[in-house]
């Protein structure tokens, strides 16, 4: 057959990427099946790839050892699929999504009407009326809801996960876990486990972080008429950033969706993390745009009900609420095989508290070198902080001139500096490490 690009265009890599030619020296039968195999998994969805062979005589495998394994590709490698790999192959094999498959183990009434038809209401559906006088089972049909021959309907995964008041029965641990940690030690630490429909444990956990978590600031501009508001974390972003989690989550993996509440950060992680078609630099960049979906059905409801935002548009909505309301930008994380995935909203830099460890009584008289290790401590500890903040964590009620002595020395030894070196007098100064 020929090969429908120019041969030297492929041999010279200028039509086709690295990631999808393999080249060999000579004839190595093992290798090359082992790079056909992990070019006919695709698992990157890059449609196949190349393999260029120079000369060389025939052969075949003559081997007493037989040893079945599944290969991929990784980057321009071929190479042995691990477990978790393995079992993302047996899922693309099967081009039914997992929330679109029928659920052997549930019956048709697992659906709870009600459910149906509130959330029918809620869309403002035009079947919301008839479903009223519909039969359970035309209506899982007209909502393409259920599966199986007519002689065994069962409902689909995706109808037991919104219409069904306790899924994880049937997908253990399918649940949202906040967890506020105001302390490292734990002290003070609040646990909420919200549990029932998809769509239900979303809202619930994203009222509760909306009532008890989110803290504003009001900060007066001598320019503007208008007063700033501030948020510790913008609600837009973590509204998006859940509410991805609920829609990118594997429901086979038994494990919850977890939202971590430290001083400096929120944390929100799910498993696993995003398919191999977004690049680990497109996650450093900000940039997880998805050539495929784990879960489009979970994704269309939560459209309809306005959880989530539409085609690939999460990121940049969490990246313009936390620039809108002067926060750091977000970090994408995930491990090499793709095992979880976490999204870190760092926490608006008003609301980082001054560390209260050392302070002291009113003029208890300190070393200069406790004076400065004191000052180290506060800003590895807290960031950059202003001379005032230093002084009243250490006890003072002022800058005295022991702390500012010490603030220079620490300078001479180019330990600590201003924030705003040109502007030594700035209202908004700060000392931040080197």
């Amino acid at each position: 057959m020929a090969l429908p690009i120019n041969i030297k265009d492929l041999i010279y890599r200028r039509v086709v990427e690295n990631a999808r030619v393999e080249y060999k020296r000579d004839w190595n039968p093992e290798n090359i099946i082992h790079a056909i195999c992990a070019f006919a998994n695709d698992i990157d969805n890059w449609g196949g790839g190349y393999i260029v062979i120079g000369v060389g005589e025939e052969n075949s495998i003559k081997s007493d050892r037989f040893e079945k394994a599944y290969y991929i590709r990784k980057m321009s490698n071929s190479i042995r699929a691990n477990q978790l790999e393995e079992k993302e192959l047996f899922l693309l094999a099967n081009n039914v999504p997992f929330d679109d498959r029928a659920n052997m183990r549930a019956n048709i009434e697992d659906l709870k009407p009600s459910l149906i038809s509130n959330f029918l209401y809620e869309i403002n559906s035009d079947l919301y009326s008839s479903s009223l006088s519909m039969s359970l089972k035309e209506l899982a049909d007209n909502m393409h809801l259920s599966g199986g021959p007519s002689e065994l309907v069962k409902p689909l995964n995706v109808g037991l996960m919104f219409f069904n008041e306790r899924p994880d029965v049937f997908f253990p641990y399918t649940r949202i876990e906040v967890v506020d940690k105001p302390d490292p030690t734990g002290e003070g630490m609040t646990e909420k486990v919200f549990v029932g429909s998809l769509d239900r444990q979303l809202k619930d956990a994203l009222s509760y972080i909306q009532n008890y978590i989110i803290k504003e600031k009001i900060k007066k501009d001598a320019t503007k008429a208008e007063a700033n508001r501030l948020y510790n974390f913008p609600f837009a972003a973590v509204e998006e950033a859940l509410s991805n989690a609920v829609y990118h989550k594997s429901y086979q993996i038994g494990e919850p969706i977890t939202v971590t509440i430290t001083p400096d950060k929120m944390e929100i992680t799910s498993l696993p993390g995003p398919d191999r078609t977004i690049t680990d630099e497109d996650i450093k960049n900000c940039h997880l745009v998805s050539k495929r979906y784990r879960n489009r059905r979970i994704g269309d409801f939560l459209k309809e009900l306005k959880l989530v935002e539409g085609r690939n548009t999460g990121i940049p909505t969490i990246v313009k609420a936390l620039s809108l309301n002067g926060s750091d930008m977000p970090i994408f994380e995930t491990d090499d095989d793709r095992t979880y995935f976490t999204v870190i909203i760092p926490v608006q830099k008003e609301f980082i508290p001054v560390a209260k460890k050392f302070s002291a009584p009113k003029n208890s008289r300190k070393s200069r070198a406790e004076i400065k290790e004191l000052i180290l401590y506060m800003l590895r500890e807290n960031g950059n902080i202003s001379k005032s903040e230093l002084a009243l964590a250490m006890g003072y009620t002022k800058v005295t001139d022991a702390v500012s002595s010490a603030i220079k020395e620490l300078m001479t030894e180019e330990k600590v500096k201003y924030l705003y070196p040109d502007n030594k007098h700035d209202m908004k100064q700060k000392i931040c490490l080197l």
